[in-house]
């Protein structure tokens, strides 16, 4: 390919990086394939050989949200994460771990809550939250554990204005590793303490990292 013609399709992908960015932030989308896809149509390069990776996305939103959103956005990742740890001291019994945007501090204004619970009893999780009267939705969503795709339960309910989701996994598999895609990266995670420090000011939020 010509060395222009590669300038130009790696503009390209910068610029889809930034804009793809710009919606998550704004729209408070969560699905980096479906921002890629509306940033290139909006760009007109629905064609383009070059879509960004999450990763360049990532870095983007990161910039975007320190630069636009500021005090705004810190104050509502905080809020969140209040809100998680509330939720996993609720649930300890099941062994949560926070993660997605709520624990990399990329949740934008209308993000859910991410929790993964572990446990050889799947049902308990729902009687627990029956024993409560916490109303829930249950779905399935396809996640991989290892190499090993499988239909994961997910409970979807309100805690203190906030959407939470449960995925709940079996005790194995917390010493696995976990992807959402099967050549994604390994879905970070956080327990009790490591949430609890970044509530008190860790120094590299990236360290308590699971």
């Amino acid at each position: 390919m010509p060395k222009e013609n590669k300038h130009k399709l790696q503009q390209m992908r910068t610029r889809i990086a930034a804009a793809a960015a710009r919606i998550m932030a704004e729209d408070g989308l969560e699905d980096f394939a479906l921002a890629k896809r509306k940033a290139a149509r909006q760009l007109g390069a629905e064609d383009t050989q070059s879509l960004p990776g999450n990763e360049e996305i990532e870095a983007e939103l990161r910039a975007y949200q320190a630069l636009y959103q500021g005090e705004e956005h810190r104050e509502r990742i905080r809020f969140l994460r209040e809100r998680a740890l509330e939720a996993m001291r609720l649930l300890e019994q099941f062994r949560p771990y926070l993660a997605g945007p709520v624990l990399k501090g990329t949740a934008g204004r209308y993000s859910d809550i991410d929790l993964q619970l572990f446990t050889d009893d799947g049902k308990a999780v729902e009687f627990f939250l029956l024993d409560r009267r916490i109303p829930y939705d249950v779905s399935d969503e396809r996640h991989f554990a290892g190499d090993q795709v499988r239909a994961v339960s997910v409970l979807k309910l309100d805690w203190q204005g906030v959407t939470v989701n449960l995925a709940v996994y079996t005790s194995k598999e917390e010493r696995g590793t976990l992807k959402a895609t099967p050549l994604g990266r390994p879905i970070k995670r956080a327990g009790l303490q490591a949430v609890s420090q970044l509530l008190s000011g860790s120094p590299d939020p990236q360290a308590a990292l699971g």
